[in-house]
């Protein structure tokens, strides 16, 4: 019988804004005591502990004050890096975590061509294997080769940093057939961000969300305890630090739409929540500043928002006019568009925002480097008219 945590995708650092920042850590942290707290016997961490192979000096040193507490709990850790902290030099700072003695990177492999075979670390009885994460899904084709070393009477738990074809979707993304990975008792998987269980296969979801899109769709982080006494062994356990205000508007061609998020906003606690802004729709004759979006952040603040975050990227501009004098930090994009289109005029230079708002949008986790590029293209052309 076996009583472990299992989480991934921490992603510390990942986040610029510090606010969140700290929320990001403040769940680690949250994750680090209730595994204390449960007496868990091991834990595991499948991949993008850092949001980097290289992580700033003062993450890494608040993330190893995480680890000595479980040290000290006597809880063992078990990791493999992911496609963020995942270095093609094969050093990061996960070897210095290890080296402290505050965790085990599982990762052990013999490439004998056709097949790549994994040793396990084994734990009072439970067999470990894993297989890293790596840039743009390279670790698939290596996945597909897998075999494990026996580790007869062992409860084997196979570690992954990848995509499976059952949490797929309609992402444009190669992956791993779930049929074709080696038996095992329990799959700790991370990459995908989203909370997903399939029989033993469980990828328990970000810690914290990490983007604004995942703020909208998973608003908490979340991972996972697997206790194999009980009927059932796996309980997702959330991570609710913040409450989450979603304020989804649709601009109209109108001189009123400050007025209109407003009132809006005006309609809603703010207290102490993250509020997310999405604007789409069409501005007519008018740029994104006349939004005053500096003010609207402001009034959310005011009225005791933790923080405010917008996204104009499904948001469209026609005939703007690039006369208006820029008189803060956040216009700069607009003052060098004004300074550009005033040297050289273009019918273009209407189409500039619109591109710029398509060359915002965020690489998908998972998504490859290829099938990225196609769809800011394809985005691109649609902008442009080019068929």
């Amino acid at each position: 019988m076996v009583n472990f945590a299992h989480f991934a995708d921490v992603h510390l650092g990942g986040w610029r804004q510090g606010p969140m920042q700290d929320l990001n850590f403040m769940a680690f942290q949250k994750v680090v005591k209730t595994c204390i707290e449960r007496k868990v016997d091991f834990v595991l961490i499948a991949g993008d502990l850092f949001d980097s192979a290289y992580p700033p000096i003062e993450i890494l040193k608040e993330t190893f004050a995480e680890f000595k507490k479980l040290k000290d709990a006597k809880i063992p850790v078990f990791i493999i890096a992911g496609s963020h902290d995942y270095s093609i030099s094969g050093k990061t700072f996960l070897d210095v975590l290890e080296k402290a003695g505050f965790c085990k990177n599982v990762f052990d492999a013999e490439n004998r061509g056709d097949e790549i075979r994994l040793s396990p670390v084994v734990h009072n009885g439970v067999a470990i294997y894993g297989y890293p994460g790596k840039k743009s899904g390279l670790e698939v084709p290596d996945i597909k080769k897998i075999k494990l070393e026996d580790a007869p009477g062992m409860f084997k738990i196979l570690m992954l940093h990848t995509t499976l074809d059952k949490v797929r979707g309609v992402l444009p993304i190669e992956c791993v057939e779930m049929d074709s990975l080696p038996e095992a008792n329990y799959y700790a998987l991370g990459h995908i961000h989203v909370d997903f269980k399939y029989k033993n296969l469980i990828y328990p979801g970000p810690v914290f969300p990490n983007n604004f899109t995942e703020l909208e769709t998973v608003e908490n982080g979340s991972f996972y305890i697997i206790d194999t006494e009980l009927l059932d062994p796996f309980e997702k356990i959330e991570i609710k630090l913040k409450e989450i205000e979603i304020v989804d508007l649709e601009i109209k061609k109108s001189s009123e739409n400050y007025e209109k998020i407003i009132n809006e906003l005006q309609k809603r606690n703010l207290l102490d929540k993250i509020v997310l802004l999405r604007i789409s729709g069409e501005l007519e004759n008018q740029k994104i500043s006349d939004l005053k979006l500096e003010k609207i952040e402001n009034y959310c603040f005011e009225n005791g928002a933790y923080f405010f975050l917008k996204n104009t990227h499904d948001l469209k501009t026609s005939d703007i006019d690039f006369n208006m004098e820029v008189k803060n930090k956040d216009n700069l994009e607009e003052e060098a568009i004004k300074i550009y289109s005033k040297e050289n005029p273009s019918e273009f230079n209407n189409l500039i925002p619109q591109l710029m708002n398509v060359l915002s949008i965020e690489k998908q986790e998972g998504e490859t480097i290829d099938s990225f590029n196609t769809r800011l293209l394809e985005d691109s052309k649609k902008v442009l008219n080019i068929l």
